[in-house]
């Protein structure tokens, strides 16, 4: 099976908002190893500016998961999830993540590039607060392994 190639410039619908949460912020931060107090203490959080937890820079993968779960999912997309790697991930922020954000991400494939009988899905999704504001693009590259 292979990728299909009509997917690129697809727009998933927006998915259902995430209330980002002080103790996803904990326990995000213990697993990535995070060390800064900013993700672990609120008055270290808001002594720095912040109105609450700051949330690792990894921390969108959480959001931007619930996307690539809409594009795995598509009928017609032709991605056998048992022949996916990660390939690459990226994040473009316009501000950092904090406790009490309240996010929506909405999934474009950008580009689908064939290379040596493999698929590089490239998808880009596009992550904003309660009030429409954009918070981080989480950029991210699948590689479907074609045929063996």
């Amino acid at each position: 099976m292979t990728v299909n190639p009509e997917l690129v410039g697809r727009v998933f619908p927006p998915t259902e908002p995430y209330l980002v949460g002080r103790e996803k912020i904990r326990e995000f931060a213990r697993s990535v190893f995070a060390t800064t107090p900013l993700c672990f203490d609120l008055a270290a959080a808001q002594a720095a500016g912040y109105s609450d937890l700051v949330a690792p820079p990894t921390f969108p993968v959480v959001v931007q998961e619930r996307t690539l779960h809409q594009l795995l999912s598509e009928p017609d997309a032709g991605i056998d999830f048992s022949r996916v790697v990660h390939g690459d991930q990226r994040f473009s922020f316009s501000r950092p993540i904090v406790a009490g954000d309240e996010l929506t991400a909405t999934l474009t494939v950008a580009s689908i590039k064939s290379l040596g009988g493999h698929s590089m899905v490239t998808a880009e999704s596009s992550i904003v607060g309660a009030d429409g504001e954009h918070v981080v693009t989480a950029i991210s590259t699948l590689v479907v392994r074609g045929d063996e």
